[in-house]
């Protein structure tokens, strides 16, 4: 088992290479599909439909974006939890959505790279529907582990032989301080899945937007002391600053 590492538009893309297939350990954003097809007909020299299993940790742009015209492009099948495919349904979720494609811009922006086309379908259509603690279709050793806080359906995938695991957006890094990302939508819950990384005492943790990381190397206990203890999203950032208003104004007043 090799685990190749590409440099994606704004984040880490893992791409598995055993004998029997090649699994995708997210679903990208649609920016690095074409690099990702290169990768395998041209790095590894395998043709495209080696490309047997593609994992949608959560259905952000860079995460999700990908994913249909990857399976599109190479017959692969796509694998998420069932709450994914919720996530940007309703007048809420396409707002969000649109929002979500708008910061991934942002974050382009801010590496110094061009705007790209990432626009994609809010709704996935995945093959398969992972539950906690099975193991992904014709890969065995990889175990899913359902570790929400981020979203309400975010995935991580532990490599039981080696110790170890994709987290996706679990941790992330601002000026080279681990910390939770933006949003955190549930807080308790994003809480109980640090714990149970901690517990699972990884070997190497791979991360969407961190370099990959010793286990033995994280504080944990800081980095759960430190998450929210209320949810960050768009809505509760929007209300915040509504009621910041509404309160000088009546201060004013």
């Amino acid at each position: 088992m090799q685990i190749h590492a590409l440099k994606g538009y704004i984040e880490n893309i893992y791409l598995v290479e055993e004998p029997a297939g090649l699994l995708l350990l997210d679903g990208c954003s649609r920016a690095d599909v074409a690099r990702v097809c290169e990768f395998i007909t041209v790095t590894l020299h395998r043709p495209l439909s080696d490309l047997t299993l593609i994992l949608v940790t959560h259905m952000h742009p860079d995460h999700a974006g990908g994913a249909a015209l990857l399976r599109h492009r190479t017959g692969a099948r796509i694998a998420s939890h069932p709450k994914a495919q919720h996530w940007y349904k309703g007048l809420a979720g396409r707002t969000a959505h649109v929002i979500d494609v708008a910061l991934t811009w942002w974050v382009a922006g801010r590496m110094g790279k061009p705007k790209a086309h990432i626009w994609y379908h809010p709704v996935l259509t995945p093959n398969i529907l992972l539950q906690d603690k099975q193991t992904l279709p014709g890969f065995s050793d990889w175990q899913v582990l359902y570790t929400p806080g981020h979203t309400d359906h975010d995935l991580s995938v532990l490599h039981q032989a080696t110790g170890q695991i994709y987290i996706a957006d679990l941790i992330v890094a601002v000026k080279g301080q681990l910390t939770a990302p933006y949003p955190v939508c549930h807080p308790n819950q994003y809480k109980r899945a640090l714990t149970r990384l901690r517990e699972l005492n990884p070997t190497r943790i791979y991360c969407a937007h961190v370099k990959p990381l010793n286990g033995d190397s994280i504080d944990f206990d800081t980095l759960i002391a430190q998450a929210p203890a209320l949810p960050k999203n768009h809505w509760h950032s929007a209300k915040n600053r509504i009621g910041h208003v509404l309160r000088r104004q009546t201060t004013r007043h």
